[in-house]
C-alpha cells in the first residue's frame, strides 16, 4: 500500500500529496479552512464536505453535525485524517483584509521602513520609502497561529500550556519576516531598510515578544512589561539589508494594546479641543475617550460575536458571508459577499439581522425571540436563540465599557462630538443598525469609520525623531488606563446595556 495519498481541493483546482494519515488541519489551514477553536472539536467552524473518498464520521462529527450533514459528506476538518485518496470541496473563500492608504503627513527620514499591524486574524505589512511616504509595496495574510484557536483567548490558553508559547512565537516572528522578505522581493531597490515597527493587541505583543501570556488568564491583569519592545533584525529570521532595528510599540495597560496607542496616533485624539473617542470593535473592544489634555482607556470583554466565533453559522467577512441585511417588504433581504450560496453570517451581517429582527418584531427588546428558536436569513443560513444572546453580550459590553468611562470623564453621551470606529469590523459595520441594537446609541453623523487606524499609527512611528526612542512616551503620559472589571457599578450597567432599544 502506498504511503501517499493525494487530496484534491475544490473549488480550489489544487491537489495535494500527503503522507497517509496525516491530520486535515495540518494542510488545510493554509488553504483558508479555519480552526476557530484551535482545532478541540468544540465548534464546526472547520467543517468540509467530502465528494469523493472515505472520512468516518467520528463522535465530534455526530455531536455536532446534524444526521443530514453527516449523510450530505460533512466532516470536521480537526477531527479526521487523510487515510486514502479524497476529494473535498472547501467552500473557499477569499478574506477581505484592511490594508491603508492614507496621506499623512511627516518628516522625512533616509532610508525605508516597514509597518506592521499583527492583528489576531490577519497580519498587514507595508513597505515605505521614508523620504517620500510613500507606500511601496503591501503584503498580507491571516496570522499562521490561528490554527491554534481563532479568537485570542484560545491562544492564551495554547500558549500557557507546555511549549505552546514558543511555537506561537516561531510562528509568528517567521511569518512576519516572510512578508518583509516578500516586500524585500517585489523591490529590490532597497538595500537600507531602518525601521520596523509592529502594533497589535496585548497578546499579539507578548506572543511575538516572549513575555508569558500565562498571567493573561488571570483577573485583574496589568501586564508587567508593556513597555517598547526592540530586537535586532535577526529576531525576524535571516538576514535583512541595513540590519534595521525591530520595535513593537508598547501597549497601554491591561488588555490595551499598541494598536490603540497606533490609533490614538492616527486619528490625533490627542490633539482635539472637543471630547471624541475611538472604538475597537474585536474579541476585546478596546475604547479611548478624552481630547488634548487627557485621555482614558479602557478594553471589555465583549467575546467574539462581531468576528463571527461563538455564532451557530458564524465566518469572518469572506466569500459565503452574508455580510449586509436590510429589511424591504416586511421580508429580510441579504448580501452575499462573491455572490454565492451562502454559507454563514459575518459580524457585519449579525448586526444587520437582529437589528431588521427588532424592526419585524421577531426578536423582543429582551433578546427573546418571538417564536420559535430561530429565524431564516437566506437558505441554508438562519439566527439561532443563542446567536442573539452572543451579540448582546458584546454589545452590552462595549456599551457598558463606553457608558462607564464617560462616567469618570465627568461627561455624557451627547458630549462626545466624534467616534472614531477602528478596523475591518468598524469599517463595514451599518452604523444605523449599529445604533438600532444600542451598540452605538450615537447620531449617525458623530460616528465614523476610520480605516486601519492601528496600520496607520504604526506608519507614523517610523518617522519619530532620530534624537525620540520610539516609544511615545510623551502621549502615553497623556493616557490613563481604567480597569472596567474593578468598577463596581461595570455589572449592574452591564446587564442594563444588553437589552435591545424599544425602537
Amino acid at each position: 500500500m502506498s504511503e501517499l495519498v493525494q487530496i484534491e481541493l475544490l473549488p480550489l483546482g489544487l491537489t495535494l500529496t500527503v503522507e497517509r494519515g496525516t491530520s486535515l488541519q495540518d494542510v488545510l489551514f493554509a488553504q483558508g479552512v479555519e480552526f476557530p477553536c484551535g482545532g478541540r472539536g468544540r465548534c464546526r467552524g472547520c467543517r468540509v464536505k467530502v465528494l469523493e473518498g472515505a472520512l468516518p464520521a467520528t463522535a465530534d462529527d455526530r455531536r455536532l453535525l446534524s444526521a443530514a450533514d453527516l449523510a450530505d459528506g460533512w466532516r470536521l476538518a480537526c477531527r479526521a485524517a487523510a487515510n486514502g485518496d479524497l476529494k473535498i470541496d472547501l467552500a473557499q473563500w477569499e478574506a477581505t483584509i484592511l490594508a491603508d492608504d492614507s496621506v499623512f503627513a511627516f518628516s522625512p527620514q533616509e532610508g525605508f521602513g516597514v509597518a506592521v499591524d499583527l492583528g489576531t486574524t490577519t497580519v498587514v505589512a507595508q513597505l515605505l520609502d521614508l523620504r517620500t511616504g510613500r507606500v511601496l509595496a503591501v503584503r498580507m495574510g491571516l496570522n499562521a497561529q490561528a490554527k491554534y484557536g481563532a479568537d485570542i483567548m484560545s491562544r492564551v490558553e495554547f500558549g500557557a500550556h507546555g511549549g505552546g508559547q514558543l511555537e506561537l512565537q516561531q510562528l509568528i516572528r517567521g511569518q512576519i519576516g516572510g512578508l518583509i522578505g516578500e516586500l524585500l522581493d517585489a523591490v529590490p531597490a532597497v538595500t537600507n531598510l531602518r525601521d520596523i515597527v509592529l502594533v497589535g493587541n496585548t497578546v499579539m505583543h507578548h506572543l511575538f515578544c516572549g513575555i508569558s501570556v500565562e498571567p493573561l488568564s488571570h483577573h485583574p491583569f496589568e501586564p508587567p512589561d508593556d513597555g517598547l519592545q526592540v530586537f535586532p533584525a535577526d529576531a525576524l529570521g535571516g538576514r535583512l539589508p541595513g540590519n534595521p532595528r525591530v520595535r513593537f510599540l508598547p501597549c497601554l495597560g491591561g488588555f490595551v494594546g499598541s494598536d490603540i496607542l497606533a490609533g490614538v496616533l492616527a486619528t490625533k485624539l490627542d490633539e482635539s479641543e472637543a471630547l471624541v473617542s475611538l472604538v475597537d470593535l474585536g474579541t476585546n473592544g478596546e475604547i479611548v475617550i478624552g481630547n488634548r489634555k487627557r485621555l482614558l482607556c479602557a478594553s471589555t470583554a465583549a467575546g467574539p460575536a462581531f468576528e463571527g466565533a461563538r455564532i451557530s453559522m458564524g465566518m469572518r467577512a469572506a466569500t459565503g458571508a452574508i455580510s449586509a441585511v436590510n429589511v424591504r417588504d416586511g421580508r429580510l433581504h441579504c448580501r452575499v459577499l462573491g455572490h454565492v450560496t451562502p454559507r454563514g453570517v459575518c459580524g457585519s451581517g449579525l448586526v444587520d439581522a437582529v437589528a431588521g429582527g427588532l424592526d419585524l418584531g421577531w426578536i423582543k427588546p429582551s433578546g427573546r425571540l418571538a417564536k420559535g428558536s430561530s429565524f431564516p436569513l437566506k437558505p441554508p443560513v438562519v439566527i439561532t436563540q443563542g446567536d442573539v444572546r452572543e451579540l448582546q453580550l458584546a454589545k452590552g459590553a462595549i456599551a457598558a465599557g463606553l457608558s462607564l468611562l464617560l462616567q469618570r470623564w465627568g461627561a455624557r453621551a451627547e458630549d462626545l462630538a466624534r467616534i472614531y470606529l477602528a478596523g475591518a469590523f468598524g469599517n463595514y459595520i451599518n452604523r444605523a443598525s449599529a445604533r438600532r441594537i444600542g451598540l452605538l446609541d450615537f447620531p449617525r453623523e458623530k460616528v465614523h469609520p476610520a480605516g486601519n487606524t492601528a496600520l496607520l499609527g504604526a506608519k507614523l512611528a517610523l518617522f519619530a525623531l532620530p534624537e525620540q526612542d520610539g516609544s511615545c512616551a510623551e502621549l502615553r503620559s497623556k493616557i490613563a488606563h481604567v480597569p472596567l472589571n474593578e468598577d463596581p457599578q461595570f455589572q449592574d450597567v452591564y446587564v442594563d446595556e444588553m437589552a435591545f432599544p424599544e425602537s
